[in-house]
């Protein structure tokens, strides 16, 4: 099974979008609440190409972009491929 880093803030409507389907899929994930510390967000910014917003999703260490991007992936059929990875 693939490693799952998100990025998320505890308001983020995406946030809980991505995470529910992640649960529904029953991965596991490593969550990182950048709501409250400039630098986890300074860190998730420059390891996301630039992007703020949240979520940030990463599989295996590959950026995929946020909650739409995760949706499109899983959409398409190519998530759960990445994730049995």
């Amino acid at each position: 099974m693939a490693s799952v880093e998100i990025y998320t803030t505890p308001t983020c409507p995406y946030c809980h979008a991505a995470k529910r389907l992640l649960n529904e899929k029953s991965v596991s994930f490593r969550e990182v609440d950048v709501s409250r510390d400039p630098d986890l967000r300074d860190a998730m910014t420059e390891r996301a190409g630039g992007r703020r917003t949240v979520p940030q999703i990463f599989i295996d260490g590959q950026g995929i972009g946020g909650a739409d991007d995760l949706f499109e992936l899983d959409k398409s059929g190519k998530l759960d491929t990445l994730l049995a990875a």
